[in-house]
């Protein structure tokens, strides 16, 4: 079954769709994930990675590591959740320090310059080693605070950290050092090891119009795992999703706008959450949308996106949304294995029911408890949606330079734009249609208001009408194919994989709930997890 890139009248809303009813004013650009001849790209591999400067800080340390040691790490970290590595680290069985050794044995392996590479990590934090050392020490001191403590984690390279560039994948941002953001405080205040940064659809899919997902100057061309060169990636947290998939790290962070998290997870067979927006601060992100903007956990396993979401969680003083919120923190994962689907009732979209997958991901949800309602989806549009984007970055990326970014000489995405135009064969060399339309559209405040409010009425009605009317606890659907409508009503989504087609393209279940539901999204997905088990390694790099 087809699956399309969810493309505004230009071309690009980073959601998903299946069908006209149900989709705002779209075409379609390609079909992107379903198999097919070897794509093309004008550009593959990074021309501004240095692999020498990448692994200097390691190499001594990876040359003590013995491929006998990596391989004998294998059964006991690959495809493995957060509280069965932790077990064995309390076993003796290695320690945080070989587990980063372990994943970055695994990205020196599979992610540049080789017939397997992916090109889904754009920077490794040269302090991680001599972090995972302490806290070696800080565990046999029973220091531990969360079950995050020591795990190596990668965050998508639009999120801002003391230790590396925040670059969004452009070359106008490689030397944008910075504090790090409040979810990397939060992070850290937990014990996580930041290992280092993900490639990106360049500045979060919002630039270049016609370039591929999961590509960026900085990062290059991102390659699915489990279609090299066929599959799409989605976007734009493709290298937090191929990482993720590929084993090379523990997890990743990953943000959306509308779809940026579900699409490269549910393509890339992995579990990604959409929160609630203000539930995870988005102080330090470098911004699209401060009205959609969110980030969010991308993981192999619900339990794992449970406990990365936590250890995020905070109010953060400085973000508007955060602060408005006002979410309590939860752990979100201590009582998983207790919850059920006995008595769920699910909406299931009648247009969707072609897709195999989808009916036998129905079918499991039945067979664990759940009532399954199959209704038709109200036509709705999602008018200016894309004037929404453009009026916000405009706004948003000149306060994020003045706010969180480094020395830069930036003030305005024109500014973007001047610079890439001095070398754009190196810097934009698919253009940057989505940045000039920003610069060309206004809008006054009563008329932006006012796409704001149709926005989210109409989002809301798609879910809130047949919520109400079947009196569902949530709606089902695929990939990221109704993203945007959860986007513009701030509604919370999960994915998790329900398998893979006949051409071998994953697909994801995913669930739409209400705001500050997320706790019942883990129910239900650790449960439709838990009796599916549709999973699969990426059979490439499982070595």
């Amino acid at each position: 079954m087809k699956k399309c890139l969810f493309l505004l009248s230009v071309l690009l809303m980073f959601s998903c769709k299946k069908e006209k009813t149900t989709l705002v004013n779209s075409e379609v650009k390609n079909d992107s994930t379903a198999a097919s001849k070897e794509m093309e790209f004008k550009v593959l591999d990074s021309k501004f990675i240095e692999n020498d400067s990448l692994w200097k800080p390691f190499q001594q340390e990876l040359d003590a590591f013995s491929e006998a040691r990596y391989s004998s790490l294998l059964p006991l970290v690959i495809d493995k959740d957060i509280p069965s590595i932790q077990k064995s680290v309390y076993n003796g069985e290695f320690s945080y320090e070989e587990l980063v050794l372990f994943y970055l044995k695994r990205i020196q392996k599979y992610d540049r310059e080789n017939e397997l590479s992916l090109n889904s990590v754009i920077s490794l934090n040269p302090f991680v080693l001599e972090q995972a050392r302490e806290k070696d020490i800080q565990l046999k001191n029973k220091m531990l605070k969360h079950p995050i403590f020591g795990m190596p984690i990668l965050l998508k390279d639009n999120i801002n950290t003391k230790d590396l560039p925040t670059t969004a994948g452009a070359v106008a941002l490689m030397n944008n050092s910075t504090k790090d953001a409040y979810l990397v405080e939060r992070l850290k205040d937990n014990g996580a090891l930041i290992l280092g940064k993900t490639n990106l659809s360049e500045w979060a899919y919002f630039f270049c119009g016609d370039c591929p997902s999961g590509y960026s100057a900085v990062g290059g061309q991102t390659l699915n795992p489990y279609g090299r060169k066929i599959l799409d990636t989605g976007g734009s947290s493709s290298g937090s999703a191929v990482a993720v998939a590929a084993n090379f790290a523990v997890a990743a962070v990953g943000s959306e706008t509308s779809g940026s998290i579900l699409s490269p997870s549910s393509q890339n067979s992995v579990v990604g959450l959409k929160p609630s927006i203000g539930l995870l601060s988005r102080g330090g992100i470098i911004p699209i949308s401060s009205t959609l903007d969110t980030p969010g956990p991308i993981t192999k396993s619900v339990i794992d996106n449970a406990i990365l979401l936590s250890a995020m969680s905070g109010r953060d003083s400085s973000d508007p949304a955060s602060v408005k919120l006002k979410a309590k923190i939860s752990d979100y994962y201590t009582e998983l294995e207790e919850s059920s689907l006995k008595g769920k009732r699910f909406g299931a979209l009648k247009s969707l029911m072609e897709d195999s997958l989808y009916v036998n991901a129905l079918e499991d949800l039945k067979a664990a408890g759940a009532e399954v309602i199959v209704f038709e989806a109200e036509e709705i549009d999602l008018p200016n949606f894309l004037r929404l984007l453009n009026l916000d970055m405009k706004k948003d990326l000149p306060e994020y330079f003045q706010k969180y970014g480094g020395d830069l000489e930036y003030n305005s995405v024109a500014d973007i734009i001047s610079y890439n135009n001095k070398d754009s064969v190196m810097r934009a060399p698919y253009g940057q249609s989505l940045f000039k339309g920003v610069v060309a559209d206004s809008a006054t405040a009563e008329d932006f208001t006012a796409i704001k409010d149709t926005l989210y009425a109409n989002g809301k009605r798609f879910f809130d009408v047949p919520m109400k009317e079947y009196q569902l606890d949530g709606i089902l659907s695929i990939n990221n194919y109704h993203a945007g409508f959860a986007a513009v009503a701030h509604y919370p989504a999960i994915t998790v994989p329900m398998g893979y087609s006949q051409d071998k393209a994953p697909e994801g279940l995913t669930f739409f709930a209400k705001p500050l539901q997320e706790a019942q999204l883990y129910e239900w997905a650790y449960n439709y997890e838990k009796v599916s088990k549709r999973r699969k390694s990426p059979e490439n790099y499982q070595k």
